[in-house]
């Protein structure tokens, strides 16, 4: 677990998901379910350094979120429903368990397919360089394999909590069983690596030849800012990149020397069939073009949940407050105005790439992931959307996240969505007049506004802004009377 889930270094770079116990009255499927936690648990102290005592204080776990009692409306839990009701079935593979039945009804691409062979799950021990483990992921699910392991892993975006963690046992059951985790997972996934909410993340680590990580060498969270030099630690990467060398496809030869990591043998790999044996897995690939939108995408989907619970964290705060003080019920506090503007920042920059790292070189995959991903999503009436790529100087051919299409997006509190998309149309109506955003051309900024305009309307179309200005010229009027 020590890795966030999608890197495991998470999602794991390495990666793994844990479980939580959300049928306790399960018999033998929840008691090893609760043995694969308790394990999930240690290992996460041991890596993390963190106490289950310190996660309980953090703040979503009270009211008005109450994150880990809350019922949740994520894929994972419909799909739960489905089976309990006996709507649907979950077919199993001799080799790979449910995993591969699972991606079809979640709709996870498998060629999302990324290789984590770094020791940084709580299946740790059937984990190596010769054994990575999978994980695969779409816009709102993330799935994580281990060969022979005793659970798949799951995390799941639920529209307002964020993702909630899962296991689900990899022996055949009628009908199978995920078990929702119960806060073990958050002593690494809700950290200052996630933004201190629930959430996923990339990590890059050292690692030696049997995929312990070296801690000591250094590790780095890694999004779509991160240099080329300090991503897939301890990751497989298959793909082309000219002459840009990244940490993956590689271990430490001397463990006392993180140098002695062979970055020139692990850059432009193509085949992993001399490296690992590929036949266990859903697709030979680990690919490049996968991994950076993955690493994009736990990013953003981080500043999307914090959005919602700072939001309704500060508001809840001011409703007691107003009580307790005897203030109209409508009173807004300073501290609830600055919370609220600070994650708004934040989230506008993560949507618009603020401090992207340039490439330098092309970047290809190997999957067919950029194909599969480029054609999926929004697109306008000239046929341009949010998830087309560039992987020339950049990742996306448009400076804006595709995540903005999302339901963990859309179900934002409305105040928030609205000084989103005030800013995000302030920033590309002149995209100079600030020093952060001059990564954004005239032309780029002017074909966002016009794709945002149609495939978000109720955001972004004519009305909308017109809605805004006629507010703020109200809110302005009010505030001079």
């Amino acid at each position: 677990m020590r890795n966030s889930w999608v890197d495991r270094t998470v999602l794991s770079n390495q990666g793994q998901v844990d479980g939580r116990s959300m049928f306790s009255n399960r018999g033998l499927i929840v008691g090893r379910s609760m043995i694969h936690l308790a394990t999930a648990a240690l290992v996460a102290l041991a890596f993390c350094g963190l106490t289950r005592s310190a996660s309980a204080q953090l703040e979503f776990e009270r009211p008005p979120i109450n994150y880990t009692e809350a019922e949740s409306q994520d894929p994972i839990a419909r799909l739960q429903a489905q089976l309990d009701a006996g709507e649907v079935e979950l077919e199993y593979h001799p080799t790979r368990g449910y995993l591969d039945d699972l991606l079809v009804k979640l709709q996870v691409p498998e060629e999302s397919q990324a290789l984590v062979f770094s020791k940084t799950s709580f299946q740790l021990r059937r984990i190596d360089p010769r054994r990575p483990r999978a994980v695969y992921f779409g816009d709102d699910v993330y799935l994580g394999f281990v060969q022979n392991g005793d659970v798949v892993e799951a995390m799941a975006v639920d529209p307002v909590l964020g993702p909630i963690f899962y296991t689900l046992e990899q022996q055949e059951s009628e009908p199978p069983k995920f078990v929702r985790d119960r806060g073990q997972c958050l002593t690494c996934h809700a950290s200052s690596r996630t933004q201190g909410v629930p959430g996923a993340f990339v990590r890059s680590v050292f690692v030696d030849r049997g995929g312990q990580p070296l801690l000591g060498s250094g590790t780095f969270t890694t999004d779509h800012r991160s240099p080329f030099e300090q991503r897939w630690g301890g990751w497989y990467v298959t793909g082309t990149h000219g002459d840009s060398l990244h940490m993956g496809n590689g271990c430490v030869e001397n463990p006392k020397d993180s140098n002695t990591l062979d970055r020139v043998g692990g850059a432009n790999v193509v085949d992993l069939s001399s490296r690992i044996r590929l036949e266990p897995y859903r697709t030979p690939h680990s690919d490049i073009v996968g991994l950076m939108v993955l690493e994009h995408q736990s990013y953003v989907q981080n500043l999307i949940t914090l959005a919602h619970y700072e939001t309704r964290l500060a508001c809840h705060y001011d409703g007691v407050m107003n009580e307790a003080l005897q203030r109209p019920a409508e009173h807004r506090s300073d501290s609830t105005e600055r919370r609220i503007t600070s994650v708004v920042e934040k989230l506008v920059d993560g949507m618009l790439l603020v401090d992207e790292f340039p490439l330098t070189e092309p970047v290809t995959g190997t999957s067919g992931f950029a194909e599969t991903f480029s054609q999926s999503g929004k697109q306008d009436s000239q046929g341009r959307g949010l998830r087309q790529l560039d992987l020339q100087t950049r990742l996306f051919r448009y400076p804006c996240s595709y995540l903005i299409e999302t339901t963990h997006f859309d179900t934002l509190p409305d105040e928030v969505k609205q000084r989103v998309a005030e800013r995000i149309e302030k920033v590309l109506s002149d995209p100079t007049a600030d020093p952060r955003y001059r990564h954004i051309s005239a032309e780029d900024a002017q074909a966002v506004l016009e794709i945002l305009s149609e495939i978000k309307p109720e955001l972004f179309g004519p009305a909308a802004s017109a809605a805004r200005e006629a507010s703020a010229e109200e809110t302005s009027e009010g505030s001079n009377g």
